[in-house]
């Protein structure tokens, strides 16, 4: 039996006029989909809580930004079932969800050097971040991952609140962020959130690449030789988090450092496989463009809503780090790396004083 894919069940929260009537009465009939599209549901519930607009004009129109209503919206869902959200639900990997996947692909593309068979070779280390802009189409379109091979979680995370900072410390491993001066409009001490270890394994299956392609009226290109079977092992974590919240509970700036993604290959030469993994069927072309230029080992992609966020480029301690701020000016981001660690600071602040902010931790 085979099951409508993702953006079928996608189409049928977004745009079910333009589901085909099979696969309406499919999904009606399994409950295999339903509770796929029950999952679907409560992620496109999060995605549109954290990009709806409060005060939809900018401020040269007179419309002041609620800043407090966005955080909220931003908020409502707790970080650990946040997190969570993306880890597998009855079998289902994070890699299946389409952002985290394009992700992946992008990992795996980054080639570097040649590995014997069935021997372990580091193929990613991450250097820098660099933002993947991504529209609402873009997003629908992107192939399920799991479609071409097995993609295991054998570690989650398992984010929790710790008591303080020397417990965080403990915990992790990692050099918990701190601040000597907090900016406008955040007093208190921080809230402590931890995650271990994310451990994520995946394995190319040509037949199944073949079935997935065909379902959806397309061909797969002979795969070169020894890419059936190989495998990506992606590692990421421990990580810690501090949270500075308002009076009404909701955050007012979070400061996150973890071990940086690293990846290792059994298998042939990821150079070899590269533009084989980018000629999926339903891959963008823009996004494949933009995943090819970050095929350099180093790299790391992170998926943005284009329609949403726009990024730039800046220095953080020296180092390259990727700015993000929504359209609407209500929040903004960055993020950088540094000898192997990833941070980043976010809150209702703009890209400018959200990198005053970022170049006051510690």
């Amino acid at each position: 039996m085979r099951h409508p894919g993702e953006g079928v069940l996608r189409r049928l929260v977004d745009e079910p006029a333009g589901v085909a009537d099979a696969d309406r009465r499919h999904v009606a009939d399994c409950a295999r989909c339903l509770e796929e599209l029950a999952g679907v549901r409560e992620d496109a519930a999060r995605v549109g809580a954290a990009l709806s607009v409060v005060g939809a004009r900018a401020d040269v129109e007179g419309v002041d930004i609620d800043v407090d209503a966005a955080w909220q919206r931003l908020s409502a869902v707790p970080v650990e079932q946040s997190v969570r959200a993306m880890a597998p639900r009855r079998g289902r990997s994070i890699l299946r969800r389409p952002v985290v996947a394009a992700l992946a692909a992008a990992v795996v593309l980054a080639g570097a050097g040649t590995a014997a068979a069935n021997d372990w070779l580091p193929i990613f280390r991450t250097e820098r971040v660099g933002a993947v802009s991504l529209s609402t189409a873009d997003v629908m379109a992107l192939p399920d991952l799991s479609a071409y091979g097995d993609v295991a979680v054998t570690r989650d995370g398992d984010v929790h609140r710790v008591r303080d900072a020397a417990a965080a410390a403990a915990e992790t491993g990692v050099d918990v962020p701190e601040l000597a001066v907090l900016p406008r409009g955040v007093t208190g001490g921080p809230e402590y959130r931890v995650g271990g270890k994310v451990s994520i394994a995946f394995t190319f299956a040509a037949d199944r690449a073949e079935r997935a392609a065909a379902g959806v009226g397309e061909r797969m290109p002979s795969p070169p030789p020894g890419l059936d079977g190989s495998q990506v092992r992606l590692v990421a974590g421990p990580g810690v988090a501090a949270v500075w919240s308002q009076a009404a509970g909701v955050p007012a700036l979070v400061v996150g450092r973890a071990v940086a993604p690293t990846a290792v290959s059994a298998g042939v030469p990821f150079e070899v496989v590269r533009d084989y993994l980018l000629s999926f069927p339903g891959l963008p072309a823009n996004v494949a463009a933009q995943l090819r230029a970050f095929s350099n080992g180093s790299t790391l992609p992170l998926p943005v809503p284009g329609d949403h966020v726009t990024s730039s480029t800046a220095r953080v301690h020296g180092v390259p780090a990727t700015v993000l701020a929504t359209r609407d000016a209500t929040m903004a981001a960055v993020v950088w790396v540094d000898d192997g660690v990833v941070t980043a600071v976010a809150g209702a602040f703009d890209a400018d004083e959200v990198l005053a902010i970022a170049g006051e931790v510690r």
